[in-house]
């Protein structure tokens, strides 16, 4: 079944006064089905936080908005409701963090201390982020907020980072998380499990919207580019 079905059926099904009170709807009404609670969540945060991220830097581009369109490929007729839930986002006067740390809680209940999909929404609100070509100084610090509160590395929130936004010629060794010198050999190992890590099929595994695929693409999109760099360089020494 569509996650935009699951998701008219939760807004229909819940009163809702205020988004800080999602989560804890998500969880009652799903309690007995943890895949579509899982998926739900993962909807419902990406739409929570996109809204939040876009008032990040003052004001919410239309370029923002479409990026928010681009991986929610939302059909007509489940639109009102998903607005619904991205202006209630905007409105309420309930801190990102608040809801954040909320939905950490959710994820690490049900996929323990190290929860992939954590990674998955961070790497989705950087798609959005950059929409307008400009990651903005508050959509970045909001971004590392978010990202603090899963509890993600630095390390690891670079890698993420490395992905999105272009910091010169070492970017496809940091988006491996290599450093220069490394060995062939080992450097094709970090390769090889980043694509078992991250490959779309993971994505599906975790029980994450199908709807949501390009955000697992164009991450091993960007690792295979960044191999295929790191790669030939270390061909020619």
């Amino acid at each position: 079944m569509s996650i935009w079905v699951r998701i008219t059926d939760f807004v229909s099904a819940t009163a809702i006064p205020a988004f800080s009170a999602v989560i804890e709807a998500v969880r009652t009404l799903f309690e007995g089905d943890p895949e579509t609670r899982r998926r739900v969540a993962f909807s419902v945060a990406m739409i929570a936080l996109s809204a939040k991220m876009a008032k990040a830097d003052g004001v919410v581009m239309q370029s923002e908005v479409d990026a928010f369109k681009e991986i929610f490929d939302i059909p007509d007729e489940h639109a009102d409701q998903v607005s619904m839930l991205y202006n209630l986002a905007k409105q309420d006067v309930a801190g990102f963090d608040s809801y954040a740390a909320q939905l950490a809680n959710l994820c690490s209940s049900q996929e323990g201390e190290n929860c992939p999909i954590l990674r998955d929404i961070i790497d989705g609100l950087f798609h959005i982020a950059k929409a307008d070509n400009l990651l903005h100084s508050n959509e970045l610090a909001f971004l590392q907020e978010v990202a603090a509160i899963f509890s993600i590395s630095d390390a690891e929130f670079d890698r993420i980072l490395s992905r999105h936004v272009d910091k010169g010629a070492s970017d496809p060794y940091r988006i491996l998380g290599l450093k220069h010198g490394v060995e062939y050999s080992d450097a094709r190992a970090v390769y090889m499990d980043l694509v078992r890590e991250h490959h779309p099929d993971n994505f599906l595994a975790r029980g994450l919207p199908m709807e949501f695929m390009k955000i697992s693409t164009d991450r091993m999109a960007a690792i295979n580019d960044a191999w295929h760099s790191v790669e030939a360089d270390l061909k020619r020494l």
